[in-house]
């Protein structure tokens, strides 16, 4: 998914339910104009990696991450047309007449899922870069279809379901090798403790105080590495050894309780620290994890005055985490070149919503 510009269409007949397939057709569609649903992008403290089914299922305690969704989003509009045409805008355009014909596969199994094979125009935009930033957007494009189109046909979700069917399309569906915590971070917003094991996911909000959220506002930056990869890449490459990977994905298991201890006492100081020692742990489960450009930049914002830091995501690109004093931000917007934009980590409370076009 990329940004892509909105687009408009004249409003369509009505839509009828076809009773021997279960798809909407023409008649049975709730809005007769556009929708729009907005949904976080997340970072995650620690614990990433643990979410991955293999280890959450096999380790003792589960996976599970401290995680925060974030006040950047991903925006998906969905609107009828006058035929019965389906149209998807993003990074490139493209206009089938059946779903087989769509290319984007978020959008179609979306589609899929909820019943919706004809007649619309969807659109996505964001407020990052679309993929391969280590944020989860890819997963918020999935949360954010299922929810404007589950709202679209008049059956609005819940933020569990929005969750487990994102699971659903991601992993099950086109066999992304990826982890969970995206999709509940992004449908159900906020700062949370999220845990995986056999049984499922929970996500359990944190005990933070406002003061403390607001500190991390003034105290974190997300800084841009400028370059952008296919988590699905990373996290399909062998490990140079497996025993050595199991070893870290524990450590990292048990920095995530660390972190959200850190994070319930305000002691924001010690989670910087906690970042450097959760790089170094994340830097031996891939071989392409780092890099010399990423290795630069951490020892650059390092030497700037920084307190920790960690590459967020599969690796290999996207944004640096970064903890400091409130002075930092302005340091680095000076010293370092354009390409690494900076962003403060404020935090989204709400998850998944729709902004526009509620369902009736």
């Amino acid at each position: 998914m990329a940004e892509a510009g909105l687009s408009y269409a004249l409003p369509s007949t009505n839509l009828s339910h076809s009773p021997n397939t279960g798809v909407l057709m023409r008649g049975s569609f709730s809005h007769d104009s556009m929708l729009i649903s907005r949904t976080p992008v997340r970072v995650s403290f620690c614990g990433g990696g643990t979410d991955v089914d293999e280890f959450a299922t096999s380790h003792p305690e589960g996976g599970r991450v401290a995680s925060m969704a974030l006040d950047r989003y991903v925006y998906v509009t969905i609107n009828p047309r006058f035929d019965d045409m389906i149209r998807v805008s993003y990074s490139e355009m493209e206009f089938a007449e059946n779903l087989d014909g769509i290319q984007h596969d978020l959008v179609r199994e979306a589609m899929k899922l909820t019943g919706i094979n004809s007649g619309v125009e969807i659109t996505t935009i964001a407020d990052i870069p679309g993929r391969g930033t280590g944020l989860g957007s890819s997963s918020s494009v999935t949360v954010g279809l299922l929810n404007a189109m589950h709202s679209f046909a008049g059956r609005p979700p819940s933020k569990k379901q929005l969750a487990e069917e994102a699971c659903k399309i991601e992993i099950e569906t086109l066999g992304a090798p990826i982890g969970r915590q995206d999709q509940y971070a992004a449908a159900f917003g906020g700062i949370n403790s999220i845990s995986f094991n056999s049984e499922g996911t929970s996500v359990e909000p944190l005990s933070i105080s406002q003061e403390t959220v607001q500190r991390m506002k003034r105290e974190f930056s997300l800084v841009f590495t400028g370059k952008t990869r296919s988590a699905s890449a990373v996290l399909s490459e062998p490990p140079t050894s497996l025993s050595d990977r199991e070893e870290r994905l524990s450590i990292i298991r048990n920095q995530a309780d660390v972190a959200i201890n850190l994070l319930e006492s305000g002691k924001l100081d010690k989670l910087g620290d906690l970042l450097n020692d959760a790089w170094t742990t994340k830097r031996g489960v891939s071989p392409s994890v780092t890099n010399a450009a990423i290795d630069d930049l951490y020892n650059r914002v390092m030497d700037l005055g920084a307190n920790g830091a960690k590459l967020l995501g599969a690796g290999s690109g996207g944004f640096l985490l970064v903890h400091g004093e409130k002075d930092l931000r302005a340091k680095m917007s000076m010293e370092l070149s354009n390409e690494h934009r900076i962003i403060p980590l404020g935090a989204d409370m709400e998850g998944s919503v729709i902004i526009h076009g509620q369902a009736q």
